[in-house]
């Protein structure tokens, strides 16, 4: 079993246990991450919903992302990852809202950020302190994005008050 998919494993019965719902914000990842979690046996018990924002209307639409902050930061940003998370926690019934932004590739966004650039972020309705990471992973488009949701749902582990 590989580790995104293990230490998918890993949350889901961590999640369940304590009663904790997880929401996601995929963009880069385009719901492999959800993907990932729904593979575990009663992941129905802890993921809550994902919203995939793959394109800025729907991280606005969806999430209610602020036009300022893609203005003034970028789609493939911490603060855009951040707003992200805040957004998707807002707008559902999650205790643990995580959120993913970043260049898979092939080809950049026009914005100098070189490929394999992403931003993740986590955040838990009870409090403390919102946790937010930047990577740069190299490889093709899709590993890029499996070394994503691997990190994504390693942050979530944390979150969880799980050890990884």
């Amino acid at each position: 079993m590989n580790k995104p998919a293990s230490d998918a494993e890993k949350l889901i019965r961590a999640a369940s246990g304590k009663g904790l719902k997880v929401v996601l914000a995929e963009s880069c990842t385009a719901g492999l991450v959800s993907s990932l979690l729904a593979e575990v046996s009663g992941a129905s018990e802890v993921l809550w919903g994902s919203y995939v924002t793959y394109t800025p209307d729907a991280k606005r639409a969806m999430i209610g992302l602020e036009r300022e902050v893609l203005e003034k930061y970028g789609a493939v940003s911490r603060e855009t990852a951040l707003a992200m998370a805040e957004g998707a926690l807002e707008a559902s019934g999650a205790d643990i809202a995580a959120s993913v932004t970043g260049l898979a590739g092939p080809e950049g966004d026009g914005s100098g950020k070189p490929v394999g650039t992403v931003f993740i972020a986590g955040l838990c309705r009870a409090g403390g302190p919102a946790e937010t990471r930047e990577y740069h992973f190299t490889g093709s488009r899709n590993s890029i994005r499996l070394e994503a949701a691997g990190e994504l749902i390693a942050l979530l582990l944390g979150l969880a008050g799980v050890s990884g």
